[in-house]
């Protein structure tokens, strides 16, 4: 069969989209396409972010390859399915512009995790998937029915088969990206040390999260932690150094201290990145972090209070006076180091101010307390509402936008209405 895997290409326009907004590669397609691959099934990857395509150039490529059935995402890249664009306006358009030459069209990504049927409605595709997606599309693709994890109308009725799938990801094989792809790469996720020098990349090591806090909209897909074998990573990593990649990002939800992957990272002329909690980390591991090329930290504190992080459920046993200390160790071995911050009551604003003050002091960015987005599927939107129904998304974004009058550090403009977004393509 052939298969086109189609990135859409991104824009965020009046969207309350938190993510960083340059092209990423698209692991989970990357992942489907070494799948497929492999089970002798031809796959166009079709990265319209990365090369900037637009409607006439996708089509080309479509109308070229005859695809037999076509699978879009709703969240740019793995790593932002967690903090993805509440509006599906993006993927409408797509599905908009290239239905006529698609038979089959399959919606992958977080609002097909957490609210299928909403998802099936707005996209008018044929099948939308929960879950980690790269095992049931090949499952699709090789034809079996009634495939646990999809979502799809039958005899004029919504049918969904089971819930949100999990890959198994400890067999995943190391990710083979085409040059063209990394040339074009150049962006250096949350990298703030030094100019690029060299094409950036994206690689995955883990999957999921041990931990359980009540923002984090990672229930549906990406929950459970798995791990790659150091040898698989480290054959994807060489691969990509020989490609001429300067820098890495491990979009890992949670990159945990692991001694083998770090001591095989020393000496491989590679620069990284990641997102942790600190309070995880031992000064000893720290160092060998800094060791191991690690030049950009991204450390989740959430909350200053013990009353805060608990209320957030973030199971730290530390104080914020040792995680001060640990972030100033990290500080010590790592170029750039970033407290994450989130706006809750139990925070008084001038204790806030001053601690982020402290913290510069000692070279470190702890970042404007950001408002918090109650994402469908989060412990935070089952406090408010309960489970996720078919209007989730616009309950969410109208809370969230009758809440707070400024929002994030990437938000040069007040966020529209979800209604206005997805409506946009109509008018």
């Amino acid at each position: 069969m052939k298969v086109a895997l189609v990135n859409p290409n991104w824009r965020f326009d009046g969207s309350i989209y938190f993510g960083c907004r340059h092209p990423h590669l698209p692991i989970e397609f990357g992942a489907s396409q070494q799948m497929l691959t492999k089970a002798g099934h031809k796959v166009l990857l079709l990265d319209a972010h990365l090369f900037q395509l637009g409607p006439s150039d996708i089509r080309a490529e479509l109308r070229a390859f005859e695809p037999d059935l076509t699978v879009i995402t709703t969240a740019p890249t793995y790593l932002f399915w967690r903090c993805a664009p509440p509006e599906l306006r993006i993927p409408q358009e797509l599905v908009a512009a290239i239905r006529d030459l698609v038979p089959t069209m399959v919606a992958v990504g977080p609002h097909s995790s957490t609210t299928p049927r909403t998802a099936l409605r707005k996209l008018s595709v044929d099948v939308v998937v929960m879950g980690e997606c790269e095992e049931v599309v090949l499952r699709l693709v090789n034809g079996e029915r009634d495939i646990p994890g999809t979502c799809f109308i039958e005899d004029g009725k919504i049918r969904s088969i089971g819930g949100p799938q999990a890959a198994r990801f400890v067999d995943m094989e190391p990710l083979i990206w085409p040059g063209e792809a990394i040339h074009r790469h150049t962006h250096h996720h949350h990298r703030f040390d030094a100019e690029p020098l060299g094409p950036g990349a994206e690689v995955e090591a883990s999957r999921g999260c041990p931990y359980r806090c009540t923002f984090c909209a990672k229930e549906t897909f990406r929950n459970r932690y798995r791990k790659r074998p150091t040898g698989s990573v480290m054959q994807e990593v060489n691969r990509l150094r020989h490609q001429g990649v300067e820098y890495l990002y491990f979009i890992d939800e949670i990159f945990l201290p692991n001694e083998q992957l770090l001591r095989s990272l020393c000496g491989c002329g590679l620069k990284f990145g990641i997102q942790t909690r600190v309070d995880l980390w031992t000064p000893d591991m720290l160092a060998l972090l800094g060791r191991a090329g690690c030049v950009s930290v991204e450390c989740g504190i959430e909350s200053l209070t013990a009353e805060g992080r608990a209320a957030l459920d973030k199971r730290c046993r530390m104080t914020t006076d040792e995680l001060t200390g640990r972030l100033v160790e990290a500080r010590r071995h790592i170029p750039f180091v970033q407290a994450n911050l989130i706006e809750i009551a139990e925070d008084e604003d001038d204790v806030v101010q001053r601690w982020r003050r402290t913290m510069q002091d000692f070279g470190i960015w702890a970042n404007d307390p950001v408002p918090l987005f109650p994402y469908p599927g989060t412990p935070d939107y089952r406090k408010l509402w309960g489970e996720p129904d078919d209007h989730a998304w616009e309950r969410a974004h109208q809370h969230y936008l009758n809440l707070f009058e400024t929002f994030s550090d990437v938000q040069d403009q007040r966020p529209r209405a979800l209604g206005e977004l997805e409506l946009e393509i109509a008018r």
